[in-house]
């Protein structure tokens, strides 16, 4: 059995369904931005119906294994009462990276459908391939892309916007330095 990666499918190729899911994803992203966390979103579905929903928490639950996909990986695993989430699929906002990637490989998900590449750690094709690897125990179809341009700017907003916070911040923090050395 080998995994269908396909990075790049064309627009007709996703459902209007798979559209459903992934904005889904995507408003679920904007909860983790709401919580200061980086903004993405993931949903789980089974037989068309969305199953479990998950954001990135690490920042805010001290966890750094609380990426979005294993948040809806163990919540799933509740609602099934089974680690095995057998014929579901995943549409999660960004690439999944190693630990998610081999997170999803071990409880048997079906499909996953990204949106944005993660250009520094994908691991679902863009930087490696988990899914393809040899030492992978299971496969799953993999397909890019889908609506890849809102996840992409989601996630560039929110970390320029950042960035901004940041510099203002040392700003702030200089001007106050210069005001304590001006009244000593």
């Amino acid at each position: 059995m080998e995994s269908n990666y396909n990075p790049v499918p064309s627009a007709e190729e996703y459902s209007e369904e798979d559209h459903q899911f992934m904005r889904r994803a995507i408003a679920l992203a904007y909860e983790a931005e709401r919580e200061g966390e980086v903004p993405v979103g993931a949903v789980l579905v089974k037989d068309g119906e969305i199953i479990a929903e998950g954001w990135n928490r690490s920042i805010g639950m001290h966890d750094a294994t609380a990426h979005a996909e294993i948040q809806v990986l163990r919540a799933a695993g509740k609602t099934l009462e089974n680690y095995r989430l057998l014929d579901t699929t995943l549409y999660v906002t960004l690439e999944p990276c190693p630990m998610c990637a081999g997170a999803l490989l071990h409880s048997r998900v079906k499909r996953i459908v990204y949106g944005a590449p993660d250009l520094k750690a994908g691991a679902a094709g863009t930087v490696l391939n988990l899914f393809k690897s040899q030492a992978s125990y299971h496969y799953a179809d993999v397909e890019a892309g889908l609506l890849a341009d809102e996840c992409r700017e989601q996630l560039q907003a929110f970390f320029k916007r950042r960035r901004k916070e940041i510099k203002e911040a040392k700003k702030e923090q200089r001007l106050q330095q210069d005001k304590g050395e001006t009244n000593t």
